[in-house]
């Protein structure tokens, strides 16, 4: 017991401690994992052969890691998937096995030894791709999609694979290990299709595929249904992780990849409504076990045979990711790939994968590749795993910004003008035109989005290409006649840039500008805007005017009370805005967080102040429904509105004035 608490002590502490410190210089959480293992195994030696033994516990993860992932796909998106999926996984299996094996071939290996290599290297790493892409937000990117694909396809491959490789059986070396009779029984002593025939072992995949998504879909409803209502947090975290270890389990008794039947699960479970309960349970068992595995990756690495054949296994490492990332870039031009995207598919999956080392050692089992060569090929695949977080920072520094530049077509021909110009066409500037357009003001439109210049252009809205904040396009677009200027650029920093630049060499100008948070506020106000909303302001007040209504409050009383704070809000920004420009770093800046402090308390004192003149203006307009009136709404309209109380209404009412005859 205090040896598994030492190592489980040793692995946590290199994580704690690698993991930040990778993430401060840009590495990424994955590099950080496999620097930490490298540190503990092959430099410290503080780990041994007990490393092997938790890689295939930590290998769990990529099961759960799978479900998840499965967790965000409906079926029908897995079905406008089939192309991809089909065509470019497909193509990628097949060339990268053909052409790697070809060349071991070609080097004078037996042609069985050649086609196993060719099978294990075509496979790459979906645990390290799919938590970078996590990490660094490009699963939703062209490349990120297109790479899932392909990820998925080797997935499933790799049970055709573990069928095929006894076949591939060297008789030189049939007599040093035992060869499997049958393509299930390297799971386990405890198989469910050991002795049948291929009809029979048919029948049985069939019928656990069917128990997986008969029962996902209409068994697993009642049961959560059941625990949720107990309202026990842990039994529901100890159900989600009983589906998933059962679902692996039955997968490894058929002989199938227990990853793909909880990918299989999860897609079955995309439209449950438990689906973001089961994310949030499964979730924390996935990190630290993912973790643990890339841990176990750079601990198991051999520097002994690093350094006794460095030259071979470098050449071996580094022309197997070439090898790999040329065929996966000739198939994204093929299926049409962007171009900077194209490199992100490339660079993502030119590795190795996890799966290697379950093939490697299977071959070793089943008498296709050598013992003497088994350690040269694990460091390979150990290796091209620990060096692609560094592609991935290669793509990020180096090739997406060259490839930016490439792909940003020439500005459009500005034609139309008008007093108003908006630079954005997000999510805010589009409500912001369409509102002025239906209004009878047309705004004229900038945005480096070729999609959402389209969309603007097919409902009638004047929507050029181009970045607002170049002088020469605003010339173009009338600046000098312009009157409003409303900023409503993603980017921040080029949000404060154009206003810095339209303030000083366009001092007519009127600028409205959208902040994202109250430090971009303060930057743009700096910056010399006329008005900035804080986007997220209003949206999040009406929200809160909602949450009181639903808790009981009278919404006279709960429209108030969101207007005191509102104007507590604002009249706190002048002073804090001035505090704030006497040092930028809140963080540093004592003033202003003693300040700011503050009034977040004075908060709720004005919220709690009887106010001295209830019925200001606004409020003599304001009058509730009558009785019956929501029955006549619709249901979205209607809910606005509480049910009126068969006693006359709420205290407020009975003890004050009706707000409704304030002004008679």
């Amino acid at each position: 017991m205090t040896e598994i608490l030492l190592y489980a002590f040793l692995y946590l502490i290199a994580a704690v401690i690698a993991v930040p410190l990778a993430k401060r210089f840009g590495l990424g959480s994955v590099l950080g994992y496999l620097i930490a293992g490298v540190v503990l195994g092959p430099l410290l030696g503080l780990v041994g052969s007990e490393t092997q033994t938790l890689q295939h516990f930590a290998e769990f993860g990529v099961v759960m890691m799978l479900f998840l992932v499965g967790l965000e796909l409906e079926p029908k998106m897995l079905w406008q998937m089939r192309n991809k999926l089909l065509g470019l996984g497909g193509l990628q299996v097949t060339l990268s096995t053909g052409v790697i094996g070809g060349i071991a071939y070609w080097l004078g290996l037996d042609w069985r030894l050649a086609v196993a290599i060719g099978l294990i290297f075509a496979l790459s790493s979906t645990a390290i791709v799919l938590q970078t892409f996590s990490e660094k937000g490009l699963s939703g990117t062209e490349g990120g999609r297109a790479s899932f694909s392909v990820l998925l396809f080797q997935d499933i491959a790799v049970i055709p694979m573990l069928a095929l490789i006894p076949l591939l059986a060297l008789p030189q070396l049939q007599n040093r290990a035992e060869v499997l009779a049958d393509p299930g029984a390297h799971h386990s002593e405890l198989s469910l299709v050991a002795n049948l025939p291929g009809w029979g072992h048919a029948l049985v995949v069939a019928a656990a595929i069917a128990l997986v998504v008969l029962g996902g879909h209409y068994l697993t409803r009642p049961l959560f249904r059941m625990i949720a209502s107990a309202r026990l947090r842990e039994i529901f975290t100890a159900a989600a992780l009983m589906l998933v270890i059962g679902i692996a389990a039955l997968m490894s008794l058929v002989g199938l990849s227990p990853a793909l039947g909880t990918f299989l699960a999860g897609v079955v479970l995309a439209t449950s409504e438990f689906r973001h309960e089961l994310e949030s349970d499964i979730e924390p068992f996935k990190g630290l076990l993912l973790g643990l595995f890339f841990i176990t990756v750079g601990a198991g690495i051999r520097f002994d045979v690093l350094f006794g054949e460095f030259l071979l296994v470098m050449t071996l490492t580094l022309g197997i990711m070439l090898i790999k990332a040329l065929i996966l870039l000739l198939l994204s031009g093929i299926f049409k790939v962007r171009l900077a995207d194209r490199w992100l598919f490339s660079l993502s999956l030119a590795q190795a994968g996890e799966f290697g080392f379950v093939l490697l050692a299977f071959s070793e089992q089943s008498a296709v590749i050598p013992p003497d060569l088994m350690p040269l090929l694990s460091l390979v695949v150990a290796l091209s795993m620990l060096l692609t977080p560094l592609l991935f920072i290669l793509y990020e520094r180096v090739i997406l910004p060259r490839y930016s530049a490439q792909e940003s077509r020439e500005a459009d021909q500005i034609e139309h003008h008008s007093p108003v110009l908006i630079a954005g066409m997000g999510r805010f500037g589009q409500i912001v035109s369409r509102a002025l357009t239906a209004c009878g003001i047309q705004p004229v439109v900038l945005d480096l989005s070729p999609t959402q210049i389209e969309a603007m252009r097919a409902v009638g809205i004047p929507a050029y290409y181009g970045d607002a904040t170049r002088p020469d396009l605003l010339f173009s677009a009338g600046i000098d006649e312009v009157r409003l200027l409303v900023v409503a650029i993603d980017d921040q920093e080029r949000a404060v840039e154009l206003v810095q630049h339209c303030r000083q060499h366009h001092p007519h100008l009127t600028i409205l500008a959208r902040a994202w948070d109250r430090g971009h506020y303060y930057r743009l106000r700096q910056a010399g805007a006329d008005l900035i909303t804080r986007e997220t302001l209003e949206g999040s007040l009406q929200v809160a005017n909602q949450a009181l209504v639903a808790l009981g409050t009278h919404p006279f009383t709960a429209e108030q009370q969101i207007r005191a704070f509102r104007r507590h809000e604002h009249g706190t920004l002048d002073e804090l805005f001035r505090l704030w420009q006497e040092g930028n770093d809140w963080r540093a800046n004592a003033a202003y967080r003693a300040n700011f402090l503050a009034t977040v308390q004075q908060a709720s004192t004005v919220m709690k102040r009887d106010r001295s003149d209830r019925h200001a203006n606004y409020a003599r307009a304001w009058a509730p429904p009558p009785k019956g009136y929501a029955n006549d709404l619709s249901e979205e309209d209607a809910s606005h509105y509480p049910a009126q109380e068969e006693n006359g209404g709420s205290t407020e009412e009975q003890t004050g004035p009706s707000p409704s005859s304030s002004g008679r």
